[in-house]
């Protein structure tokens, strides 16, 4: 296995499979945060500091199997350059913080790309999972068994009281933030996401974008997310955000049941539309494309649409982003090659579904 592998792949293994209300729920996501004892956090680490981690991890860790996820591939940011940090932050690899401050970062990755172990980020540690549709429950056992074959090696900063001391305050506890990515065209089309989202902020949850923190919702995608992790196991945080996220798949249903009852001509017009301009094309902006695809994805989903696969909306939402099509042309494009490239990316790329 090399770099190569993952930068050239734009849909990761776990993404091809289908999960359970994959029709809305797009993957699910848990993520641990942990550091090592008597070490300072990454904030406010020492250089020694932080190359001791980097080189603990990769001692231990480093090309080593783990279960049937086979060898961990271990990458040092200070060795990839801008492009190839972008790509893997636009597979959700790594958090674009370890790929803006990553003079002593590095990652471990499986195969699969089901788990990446970001190293030296806001924490020494964070263990990520990812699994297809509402697979909360899978992910977190997978994501505890690492964390249980990590510590057979290192010793966790934990305090009786406290749980898991992290850097970031919200963090400390059991150190874990679940999340779930979830399609809602037919709540945004109804307008409302817009009371929706403050009442999940009252439950403790966070609504964020595609790239999580200060990112946009592009294509109708929304991140839902646990804000704390001290007071509660993990088990209640997963069971909790499972309560909201089963909610918002019954509204989202509902909401396309009754755009199909009250709007069908409108609807199915909106969806062909967006398949024309996908299709034909010759220049088309990221923000264009997401909201087209989303689109053409819903029209799947609701069977006017029979010949193009639902993984087309995985595939291309990754496909298009400024970093993986500077990666396929091999070097800088400029904001109207891109766009020139990924329409004629989109148009060869359904063609070939078809």
């Amino acid at each position: 296995m090399s770099l190569e592998h993952f930068l050239n792949n734009a849909v990761s293994s776990w993404m091809k499979q289908e999960g359970p209300d994959s029709d809305i729920v797009l993957s699910s996501r848990v993520r641990l945060a942990r550091n090592l004892e008597e070490m300072q956090f990454p904030t406010v680490s020492s250089n020694e500091e932080a190359q001791q981690i980097v080189a603990i991890m990769k001692q231990h860790f480093g090309e080593k199997k783990f279960q049937d996820l086979g060898e961990l591939e271990f990458l040092l940011m200070e060795e990839l350059n801008a492009l190839e940090k972008r790509v893997l932050v636009e597979k959700h690899l790594i958090s674009p913080q370890l790929a803006e401050d990553s003079a002593f970062g590095a990652c471990l990755l499986s195969p699969n790309e089901e788990v990446s172990i970001m190293i030296n980020e806001e924490d020494h540690i964070r263990i990520q999972c990812l699994f297809p549709g509402l697979q909360l429950n899978e992910a977190l056992q997978v994501a505890n068994s690492l964390d249980d074959w990590i510590e057979e090696k290192i010793d966790y900063a934990f305090d009786e009281k406290r749980g898991y001391l992290t850097s970031c305050p919200t963090n400390v506890g059991t150190g874990l933030r679940a999340s779930v990515m979830m399609h809602l065209p037919a709540l945004v089309l109804t307008q409302q996401m817009n009371r929706i989202v403050p009442a999940i902020n009252q439950l403790g949850l966070v609504v964020r974008g595609i790239y999580g923190e200060g990112s946009e919702a592009l294509g109708n995608i929304f991140q839902i997310s646990n804000q704390m992790t001290l007071g509660k196991s993990e088990e209640d945080i997963v069971q909790d955000l499972m309560g909201v996220v089963q909610q918002l798949i019954s509204q989202e249903r509902s909401a396309r049941e009754a755009l199909v009852k009250t709007s069908n001509i409108q609807l199915e017009d909106r969806v062909f539309r967006s398949y024309g301009l996908l299709a034909h094309s010759r220049i088309i902006e990221t923000k264009e494309a997401a909201k087209c695809l989303s689109n053409v994805r819903l029209g799947i989903d609701l069977g006017y649409i029979t010949d193009i696969s639902r993984s087309i909306l995985n595939e291309l939402m990754i496909l298009t982003q400024p970093g993986f099509l500077q990666q396929y042309a091999g070097g800088p494009l400029k904001p109207n090659e891109r766009d020139v490239r990924r329409a004629s990316l989109i148009r060869e790329r359904m063609r070939l579904n078809r």
